[in-house]
């Protein structure tokens, strides 16, 4: 097998093989994305009717785990209807863009020792940087829907995601400053005797409320809030269209619940079991919390959210940051 590879790097030389292992690493993401989208709304339609006494998706295979193959299978199906009145070059482009941010931030992620496509030494910049486009996606479906639910989700998604970013933000500076490091590699080596969940809790729950405000799950779901605004900013969206946001919003809530293993979690840390068998277990753990988050607390007013970053999460963050260079400069 060694051979083998030696052969084709020969053939294709360096910078070829380089790019053969990312193109590989790109399909391995594109089936993980999809396979997790998958588990994740089999699980929470199971969580809510376990959560609200009822079976849950129980007719389309053993305990319903086709029923999201069959919606999929539904959704592909589906006519994909554009409205007469839209701005088509946005309105067709949000969907796609959607999806930038999820392939790329995959790519980083370190789901074991020897599990990662891309090590960069810059990682967690990479995904703060491209998971901005998520809000440029969301305001240009709001936009190009030509629709007044779709716009006003759109506007609430920008102020919410720029209230919340810097709280996000200020919550991941505290723990790069920990590990003396950007590479998402690196943090997680530098938890082997510690995990920073116990030394910097007041950074996690932080960064977990504001990863949860920032993926527009409950209770802070206010740019798609079906009770006020139809569907929010995907409204006038259908087939795969549709498809493509619902898709984009399960991969980052597992994205943000990645992001809070690899930084608070120890990672792929763990006694005894692989490395990605941690991960993955810890990850869905959070993402089961987010779900029950759900079935828990009610929708916040857009003024009591606002106010929840502005005048709590950013002040507590900013000091706590302060806080722990102060302690690290001793």
């Amino acid at each position: 097998m060694i051979a083998y590879i030696d052969k084709i790097v020969e053939t294709v030389g360096p910078i070829g093989w380089e790019a053969i292992k990312l193109l590989i690493g790109l399909v391995g993401v594109l089936v993980v994305v999809v396979v997790n989208a998958l588990v994740l709304t089999w699980a929470e339609r199971k969580v809510s009717g376990h959560m609200q006494r009822r079976i849950g998706p129980k007719e389309v295979g053993p305990y319903g785990l086709l029923q999201p193959i069959a919606d999929t299978l539904k959704l592909i199906a589906k006519e994909l209807l554009t409205p007469q009145n839209v701005e088509r070059p946005l309105y067709f482009l949000a969907p796609v863009i959607i999806f930038i941010p999820v392939m790329v931030s995959f790519v980083v992620i370190p789901f074991d020792s020897f599990l990662q496509v891309k090590d960069i030494n810059v990682g967690i910049l990479v995904i703060l940087a491209f998971s901005s486009l998520s809000v440029l996606s969301i305001l240009l479906a709001g936009w190009g829907s030509n629709n007044k639910y779709s716009l006003i989700g759109s506007v609430r998604s920008v102020a919410q995601n720029i209230a919340y970013e810097i709280p996000l933000l200020l919550s991941l500076l505290t723990v790069v400053l920990m590990a003396n490091s950007l590479s998402l590699r690196d943090i997680v080596e530098s938890q082997k005797g510690l995990w920073y969940v116990l030394s910097q809790p007041i950074a996690f729950l932080v960064f977990f409320v504001a990863g949860v405000a920032e993926t527009n799950r409950t209770p802070f779901d206010l740019p798609e809030a079906e009770s006020e605004l139809v569907a929010g900013f995907h409204t006038e969206y259908s087939g795969m269209r549709f498809a493509l946001f619902f898709l984009a919003e399960y991969t980052n809530m597992f994205i943000i619940c990645a992001i809070t293993t690899t930084f608070f979690l120890g990672g792929y840390q763990g006694p005894i079991l692989p490395g990605f068998v941690w991960f993955f277990g810890k990850t869905y753990l959070l993402v089961f919390v987010i779900l029950w988050f759900r079935w828990t607390f009610p929708r916040v007013r857009f003024d009591q959210l606002l106010n929840l970053s502005w005048k709590l999460l950013i002040p507590v963050s900013l000091l706590n940051l302060i806080v722990t260079g102060g302690i690290l400069k001793l």
